[in-house]
């Protein structure tokens, strides 16, 4: 769900740019519905967001206790890049009949940037727990809270990419797979092959691309 939520945006996206380009209504339908999934799943990932973040403090309080003030900012930071996704998805599917094409196309590049950026919030405090700096600890207390070293920590520019990369890849072969068993079923119409056609591309560019494990 995680994966989808990071990567689907940015098929939908590319589908929404080539029917613009390219005069295609096909694209453009294809893009529309994209939109309303990827709006299903943001709503899914709000609610199993909040549970989560009750979960921290469910499950491992003295680590929270101990140790929030240090990562708390990048939960914080991911807040802000979660409000403004909820924000321009709301723009963009109530845009499709409201806005001209391309102004409807760029109020969802932010839906794209707030995705990566949430997920880079979320990653780099994983790699902090991996790599942990960016503070000191005082009889037992944490003092002296460097944001910069924690947020960059020396295990995100691996860990980072290599999640991304992962949603890419992940979600890629996912839509492209639902479209290859309605191929599969005789439904070889255009719809179906731009279904199959972009995620596809996505997820083999995807796999091409270098990552550190």
């Amino acid at each position: 769900l995680a994966c989808i939520g990071v990567a689907f945006p940015a098929m939908m996206l590319i589908a929404n740019y080539r029917g613009l380009r390219k005069n295609d209504p096909v694209a453009l339908r294809l893009a529309e519905r994209w939109s309303k999934v990827a709006a299903v799943t943001f709503a899914v990932g709000a609610v199993t967001g909040t549970v989560l973040s009750f979960e921290f403090g469910l499950l491992w309080p003295e680590f929270t206790g101990r140790f929030g003030e240090v990562f708390g900012l990048l939960f914080a930071i991911e807040g802000i890049f979660f409000f403004l996704e909820a924000i321009f998805i709301a723009i963009y599917i109530f845009g499709w009949k409201r806005l001209s094409g391309w102004a409807h196309f760029w109020t969802g590049v932010p839906i794209v940037i707030a995705g990566l950026g949430g997920a880079f919030s979320v990653v780099a405090v994983n790699s902090w727990m991996n790599q942990p700096q960016g503070f000191t600890m005082s009889g037992g207390e944490v003092t002296d809270v460097d944001p910069l070293k924690v947020i960059f920590n020396p295990a995100v520019p691996y860990e980072v990419p290599h999640m991304i990369l992962a949603a890419y890849l992940v979600t890629g072969f996912l839509v492209a797979s639902i479209y290859a068993v309605g191929m599969l079923r005789g439904r070889r119409d255009r719809h179906h092959r731009l279904g199959l056609l972009i995620p596809l591309t996505v997820a083999a560019i995807a796999t091409r691309l270098p990552r550190t494990a």
